[in-house]
């Protein structure tokens, strides 16, 4: 619990490399305690090595490639995370209260079409966390104008509204956010890690 306190100070990535060692060091003493027979430090130390390494080739962190492209399906109400041109993850999403159609002003409820990027994200979101969408894009700005509206603005992908996570992937059954793309808390913190700003995203219809 004290380590856990304190390695709040660093930044997730550096909080899990110290996670790592530490699991390290603790696994190569109880080896080394133990006396397992035969087994000489040089022997423990290669096996908690393998331990490290088995451990991080079967974390989700590890296993998946950094996505280079994301693809969301609104009417399929998936999202997929891409690399390479294959499909490397599939979420399932709900969205705006008004999912049909491109999002054309302000206050709408609908998710946009179009294509994005990724330019920031929010760690401490009204929705657990989120990845904010590059949306209006020129053409957006351009309709919004001809209708005489604003565009709107404020689109994420995002978890649960906090207070709420408990409900998981009951969150699905209906689309309920103001045009953003919601996944359950757990997913956005998967997604987070797989995803970096400018990473472009396509919301197709």
């Amino acid at each position: 619990m004290y380590l856990d306190s304190n390695l709040q100070h660093f930044p997730e990535v550096k909080r899990e490399t110290i996670r790592l060692r530490l699991e390290q060091t603790a696994a190569l003493r109880v080896l080394i305690t133990l006396k397992v027979p035969r087994l000489r430090k040089v022997d423990a130390l290669r096996h908690t090595i393998w331990l490290a390494i088995g451990c991080a080739v079967t974390s989700p962190l590890f296993a998946l490639p950094h996505a280079d492209r994301i693809i969301v399906h609104k009417k399929a109400h998936t999202m997929e995370l891409m690399h390479a041109g294959q499909v490397i993850k599939t979420y399932k999403i709900a969205l705006g209260r008004n999912p049909v159609g491109p999002k054309q002003r302000e206050g709408d409820f609908r998710t946009p079409e179009g294509l994005y990027f990724i330019d920031s994200r929010n760690a401490k979101s009204q929705c657990h966390r989120s990845l904010h969408i590059s949306y209006p894009n020129a053409a957006d700005r351009e309709r919004a104008r001809k209708l005489g509206v604003s565009p709107g603005g404020d689109i994420s992908i995002h978890g649960i509204l906090n207070g709420y996570g408990y409900l998981g992937a009951a969150h699905r059954r209906w689309d309920w956010t103001y045009g953003c793309i919601a996944v359950t808390n757990e997913e956005i913190d998967e997604i987070r890690n797989l995803v970096e700003n400018g990473t472009p995203i396509e919301i197709r219809p």
